[in-house]
């Protein structure tokens, strides 16, 4: 029997590239995605995604999404509370391990394995390790399309904002910031590639600047779209 597997979900590129590998492992299967969502503004944690995107981006994977609601500002104290009810409740329905998107930061590895050691569920890093050069290419190659939702200004321009996550992306990118966006530079919404059942059309919304970031709002576009219709529009 496979073991279960829950999937912390920032709804970004990375987090969908981990849920690909994670179904590439026959003896593992992923059962649900963990999100934490600003309970003020509904809307993903620095991500800035909007919940109904978040839910449409769920349904387009074919797999249930469990919110987890946190308050603006969230302190430490407050989000280790949340995931705590969470790690036990998913003790009690026989999950065996929480999967993360993680690729190098080492401290980002201890919190995570630190906070899930007394639930008895164990941490799984399937992109750790992974040169992030390569690895953006290999997304970007493989289908995978993904929209740019936050920016750090004092890492990133803000035009970058709004911007596809594609070559051109990649390759106007400064050296200092890593092609992932791993040191929190940029993050991203992720709405097609092989992980998805069908794509989740978007439509750009505003970009404004708060809190010291830059967000680029993603609005939903209709209904979620058949892959065959998205093909035969683009034929």
């Amino acid at each position: 029997m496979r073991s279960k597997v829950l999937l912390c979900w920032s709804s970004g590129k990375d987090s969908a590239w981990a849920l690909h590998e994670l179904r590439r492992d026959g003896n593992l299967e992923v059962v649900g995605l963990v999100t934490t969502v600003n309970a003020k503004r509904a809307r993903v944690a620095m991500h800035a995604v909007r919940l109904e995107l978040l839910e449409r981006q769920a349904a387009a994977l074919g797999l249930p999404l469990h919110t987890v609601f946190i308050p603006e500002p969230c302190s430490n104290e407050a989000y280790d509370a949340a995931m705590a009810a969470l790690m036990g409740e998913a003790k009690r329905d026989g999950i065996a391990a929480m999967a993360f998107g993680d690729l190098f930061l080492e401290d980002v590895r201890t919190y995570r394995e630190e906070r899930l050691e007394a639930s008895g569920i164990e941490p799984l890093f399937p992109l750790w390790g992974r040169p992030t050069e390569a690895l953006a290419h290999e997304m970007i190659a493989s289908g995978l399309r993904a929209t740019i939702t936050c920016i750090d200004p004092k890492a990133l321009a803000p035009a970058f904002a709004g911007r596809e996550f594609d070559r051109g992306f990649l390759a106007d990118l400064p050296g200092s910031v890593d092609p992932c966006g791993e040191r929190g530079e940029f993050h991203s919404f992720c709405h097609d590639g092989p992980m998805f059942e069908r794509p989740v059309p978007v439509e750009a919304g505003e970009i404004v600047e708060r809190d010291g970031f830059v967000f680029a709002d993603l609005i939903p576009a209709g209904g979620d779209v058949p892959r065959e219709a998205i093909s035969r529009k683009g034929a």
